[in-house]
Formats: C-alpha cells, sequence, structure tokens
C-alpha cells in the first residue's frame, strides 16, 4: 500500500493530531485542535480516524482515550515510527516488511561532497533507547524556506515550574555529523532559514566534551551553501561563552537575535524557580549588547509564580521598562502536574496572574511600538514568507523577527521599475517606510 500526506483535510483517511503539553496555554489549544479533527469523522468523505501523537499524548494517553473516545489512537513522541504501522492496520490494511518512509514529494536528496561523513549514530528522542529517523527525510509544515533544526533533546536543568525533564529525558546533543547533513540537504531544498532549538540551544555539544560545541556549529553553518539566516531559539542564560558570543557578532549568517527566555527578575522568585540569580542574568544581557551589534533580543516571562507580591511584580515592571527588549512574551503562570511548584502553599489568584500579564503585556506594547518606529527610513534585508493575493502585497519577516511569534514586513512593489518586485522564499534588501503599531512597510531596493 501507499500513503500519501494530503493537505485538505476533508481527504485524508486519518489525521494525525501533533501535541503540546508544556503549559496550560497550549495544553488547551491541542485539545481544541483534537476535538475539532474528532468532529471530521464521519462526514462524508471525510477521515475515518483520528490519531494523536506529541507531548500531551507521551504525558496523558490513558486520560486521552478516556475522556476523548473519538480519538482511535494515542502515540507518544517515543513511538513516532510506529505511527505508518499503527495508521495502516486502524485502516484495516498491513504494511509490507520493506515498508519504508520516503522523502517528501520533490525534496532534494543531493549527493553529499564528503560521504565518508555520513552520519552511524541514531538521534534520540524521549527515553535514550528510543532512536528517530533523519529529520531532513520528514513532512515539513513550514515555508519552503525556512526549518526548525533540532540541535539536542531534553533537559538538565530542574527549573521548578516545568516538567519538561521528566518526559523528555536528559540533554544529549545531535551529533555532529548527522545534524551537518541534515542542514545540508535542508539548504540543497531550498531552506534558507535555519531556526536552531532544543530544549536549551546554547548547551550544545557539552554533553559530549568533543570541542564541537554551538559557537563551532554556527560557523560551519555558514559555510554550507544556501544558507543565509542562522536563528538562535530557546537559549537558557548560561553556556554564553565568549567564543559563542563572537561567533554570533562575526558569523553573518547568523541573525542578530537571541531568543533567551528568563522568566523572571527578581531573586526570590528566581531562587524559588531554580533559574539563575538577577545579577548575572543582567551582566550576560549587558555583555551580549555591548558585543553584539544592532542585537535584538527577545525574551519570556512568567507572571504569578508562587510567592510572587507586588514588590516582586514591581521590579519585574521596572526591569522591562529599563532595559527595553524589543520582543518580550508574558505567560500567566500555570501548575504543571509532577512539578514542585505545583505544590507550593502560596499561590496566586488566577485573576491576578493574568492582571500582572497584561499589565507588562501593555508595557511592552509601547516599547515594540518604539522600536518599530526605530526602523522606519532604515535599510533591511527581508524575507519573503507569503504572498497575500487579496491585498496585492507580500508579507516577510526581518533578521529581528522569528517566524510565528514576532511582526511582520508587509512588501509593496519596488519605486524603481528596473528592480524586479519581490518573490516568496527571497531575502531581499528593502527600505522601511513606515510602521502599523509593531508591523512594518518596505519595498525592494536591490
Amino acid at each position: 500500500m501507499e500513503m500519501e500526506i494530503v493537505n485538505d483535510d476533508s481527504d485524508a483517511d486519518a489525521i494525525i493530531v501533533n501535541t503540546c503539553g508544556f503549559v496550560e496555554d497550549a495544553k488547551a489549544e491541542s485539545i481544541e485542535a483534537i476535538f475539532e479533527a474528532a468532529a471530521l469523522k464521519g462526514g462524508e468523505g471525510g477521515p475515518k480516524k483520528v490519531f494523536v501523537t506529541g507531548c500531551l499524548g507521551q504525558r496523558y494517553s490513558d486520560q486521552l482515550i478516556e475522556e476523548i473516545p473519538e480519538v482511535d489512537m494515542v502515540v507518544g513522541f517515543e513511538n513516532y515510527g510506529t505511527l505508518p504501522s499503527n495508521i495502516a492496520s486502524a485502516l484495516g490494511h498491513t504494511l509490507p516488511k520493506d515498508f519504508q518512509v520516503s522523502m517528501v514529494p520533490g525534496a532534494a536528496d543531493p549527493v553529499l561532497d564528503d560521504p565518508v561523513d555520513r552520519p552511524v549514530e541514531r538521534v534520540q528522542v524521549g527515553s535514550s533507547t528510543v532512536p528517530f529517523r533523519e529529520e531532513y527525510a520528514r513532512h515539513r509544515l513550514t515555508p519552503q524556506h525556512t526549518a526548525y533544526i533540532r540541535v539536542a533533546e531534553g533537559c538538565d536543568h530542574k527549573c521548578t515550574f516545568c516538567a519538561i525533564p521528566g518526559f523528555r529525558g536528559k540533554f544529549r546533543s545531535k551529533p555532529w555529523a548527522a545534524l551537518l547533513e541534515e542542514v545540508r540537504h535542508l539548504a540543497a531544498d531550498g531552506v534558507r532559514e535555519f531556526n536552531l532549538i532544543a530544549e536549551d540551544t546554547n548547551q550544545y555539544g557539552m554533553d559530549r566534551k568533543d570541542d564541537k560545541d554551538l559557537a563551532k556549529l554556527l560557523r560551519e553553518m555558514g559555510t554550507i551553501d544556501g544558507v543565509e539566516w542562522i536563528r538562535i531559539l530557546y537559549a537558557y542564560p548560561s553556556y554564553f561563552s565568549d567564543d559563542l558570543i563572537k561567533a554570533i557578532a562575526e558569523v553573518p549568517q547568523v541573525c542578530k537575535y537571541i531568543d533567551i527566555p528568563l522568566q523572571h527578575i527578581s531573586n526570590m522568585v528566581l531562587l524559588s524557580m531554580n533559574r539563575p540569580p538577577r545579577g548575572s542574568t543582567e551582566k550576560l544581557l549587558h555583555k551580549l549588547r555591548d558585543n553584539i551589534p544592532g542585537l535584538v533580543l527577545r525574551t519570556t516571562f512568567i507572571s504569578g509564580f508562587p510567592g510572587e507580591g507586588e514588590a516582586e511584580h514591581k521590579e519585574l515592571v521596572d526591569f522591562c521598562k529599563s532595559f527595553q527588549f524589543e520582543r518580550m512574551g508574558v505567560f500567566a503562570y500555570s501548575e504543571e502536574d509532577g512539578t514542585p511548584a505545583a505544590g507550593y502553599e502560596n499561590q496566586i489568584d488566577m485573576e491576578i496572574r493574568q492582571a500582572r500579564r497584561d499589565e507588562l503585556m501593555s508595557l511592552q506594547q509601547d516599547i515594540g511600538i518604539a522600536f518599530a518606529e526605530s526602523l522606519v527610513g532604515k535599510e533591511l534585508d527581508v524575507l519573503i514568507d507569503v504572498e497575500d493575493e487579496e491585498n496585492g502585497v507580500l508579507i516577510g519577516r526581518t533578521q529581528y523577527d522569528g517566524p510565528d511569534v514576532d511582526p511582520h514586513v508587509f512588501v509593496q512593489l519596488p519605486e524603481d521599475p528596473d528592480i524586479s518586485p519581490a518573490q516568496v522564499g527571497e531575502i531581499r534588501r528593502c527600505r522601511v517606510t513606515s510602521n502599523f503599531l509593531f508591523d512594518l512597510e518596505a519595498y525592494p531596493i536591490a
């Protein structure tokens, strides 16, 4: 039998819902998606089966099966490899013994410059004994020109609010050769932006002690044909060596943008969270800005953590006012099963958590607008993500904008008739003409 991934739900025999179980909002969004998929079952020509996978499926498989009977099977992330056979079985088929998951139709499969360097190690997810296939071969949901690159799996930190180490396992870096092969394949397939992710991205390589760390990875990726942007996401506020900071500043392909979740700034709250203290965090933030010209910092904070009083909240507000993060998000604290913080006695009322979150986000709106205004008149490179045919514009992002979370650039036709219009997937030099709140308007100049 053959399996084909389709774009329209109504054409599918089975729907796979990939879930997140990190915080309460993500869980709620995942549950909503499961119900949406289940509602499509039984319609004329619609899907016959619904499968749930991902972190929520890994953590709460029994509850999902019991409470949402429309779900036919839950397959946790440790069993991703069994999805084809499980789907075939549920639809009344049997896979041949030589069945393999093939490359996405049309995806490039280049001959590597150094075939001797093909990896023999397997990359592991969840339990350290569970392998998964090379990620470049999977069906990507991102546009052709951008991709997420997981550089490591698991986490060794013991933040009291976070359940991830309990089900993602200990930190382990993706093997050097496997990672670079993935980048080469994706670059040959048209990927221009590589978003590096992990539970702790900048710890990459430190578990292996082979001197191949994130700084060396950035430099090596910068030599690969087709790699134009490298973006660092989810960097824990530790492990920023001088060499890493220098690589971020010097490698032209590395976006001058770092996503570094801080969670709070009050020492009392940070101690309760089991996070690095304020002094070392502030020293690092200033060092990053002083040594990486044009750096934009994104962070996230948690409001209403157990024991956070008005004084601690005000300390965080004052810090955000003074430091002026260009990009920032705030989550209202949610109790996560199995975490120490969920058992703390001094929990904050949800209304107070949300009010404190809203105050911080209101402050950040003004900061974000001011940053957008500061870019008007400047020339910036813009990656074109999509065409808005209805409004006759292209929508893209600068190097200061991570996919899905940051503002957009609306790219008009060039003013100079000798300059070609921008195309989806291109990185074009543009002049910013105006801003609308956080978003920018621009036109190509080269």
